[in-house]
C-alpha cells in the first residue's frame, strides 16, 4: 500500500481532508476515486486508514477507519554529518538513513568542510519522500546546519561517539550501542576531522570507533554508521 504523509492528521479525526495540493495528486495524479482507501501517517508515529469519501481535486475528504500509534524505535540515533561537497551524495545519506531508520540529523561546518550552506527545504522533502517510500511511520528530525565546536558544546547523549581516519585505539561500533539508548554519532568531512577537532570531541566525552577496514567517503561511512547503530532494532 502507498503511505502518505500530513503531519496535521491526528488520532482524534474521525474525518480528513487533504490539501489542494495533495487532493489533486491523489485524484488526478494517483486516480483514485470514492471508496479507495489510503494510508497516511504524520511522521510522529501515526498510521491512519482512511476511505475517500470525496474524491475533489481540490478538496479530497477520507472517513477514517482505523488509527495505530507505533512504537517509536529502541534507539535514538542522532548522526552530526559534514555535508558533502556534491549534494546529491548527501541527499542519498538522507534517503537511506530514513529508511534503515534514523531519529535526528545535524549538518555539521568542519574546518576542512567543502560545503557550508545546505537547502533545508530541499532536503525535508528527501526525508518525506523516503519515509513514504520505505513505509516507516517516523519522519527523521532535521537541524540547521551548525559549526562544529558549537554542535559538540550542545551534545548531551550518555553514548557519544567519533568516527575518523586517524590513527589510534578505537573501539567497533556495533559492540558500544545498547539497546534503548540515545546516540550521537560524528561523521566528518571528505577530508576527515582535523588533529584539533578529534581532540575537543575527546575532550567532551565523545569515544572514538570503527566503522571497519575500510577508508570510507562521508556519506558511506554515515550509512554504515547507522546500521550499526540500528541493529538492535532488527534482533
Amino acid at each position: 500500500m502507498q503511505l502518505f504523509y500530513n503531519s496535521e492528521i491526528n488520532e482524534n479525526d474521525l474525518r480528513f481532508t487533504f490539501s489542494k495540493e495533495e487532493s489533486r495528486h491523489i485524484v488526478s495524479v494517483l486516480r483514485k476515486k470514492e471508496g479507495d482507501t489510503l494510508q497516511i501517517t504524520n511522521g510522529q508515529g501515526l498510521l491512519v486508514n482512511g476511505k475517500i469519501i470525496s474524491s475533489n481535486a481540490k478538496k479530497c475528504a477520507i472517513e477514517i477507519t482505523t488509527s495505530t500509534q507505533e512504537s517509536a524505535p529502541k534507539n535514538k540515533l542522532h548522526m552530526a554529518v559534514a555535508p558533502t561537497k556534491m549534494n546529491d551524495r548527501f541527499e542519498w545519506f538522507l534517503e537511506k538513513a530514513t529508511e534503515i531508520g534514523i531519529h535526528e540529523i545535524t549538518p555539521i561546518i568542519c574546518e576542512r568542510s567543502e560545503r557550508k550552506v545546505i537547502k533545508k527545504s530541499r532536503m525535508e522533502k528527501v526525508l518525506q519522500s523516503a519515509m513514504k517510500q520505505s513505509l516507516r511511520s517516523y519522519l527523521p528530525k532535521l537541524n540547521e546546519a551548525i559549526p562544529y565546536q558549537e554542535f559538540l558544546k550542545k551534545a548531551t547523549s550518555d553514548s557519544r561517539f567519533i568516527a575518523h581516519c586517524e590513527e589510534g585505539v578505537k573501539t567497533a561500533l556495533q559492540t558500544k550501542i545498547t539497546a534503548n539508548s540515545d546516540v550521537i554519532i560524528l561523521i566528518g568531512p571528505e577530508g576527515d576531522f582535523s588533529p584539533k577537532e578529534i581532540a575537543a570531541a575527546y575532550d567532551l566525552g565523545f569515544s572514538p570507533v570503527s566503522l571497519g577496514k575500510s577508508r570510507l567517503r562521508t556519506e558511506t561511512a554515515a550509512i554504515v554508521a547507522c546500521t550499526l547503530a540500528n541493529m538492535n532494532d532488527y534482533n
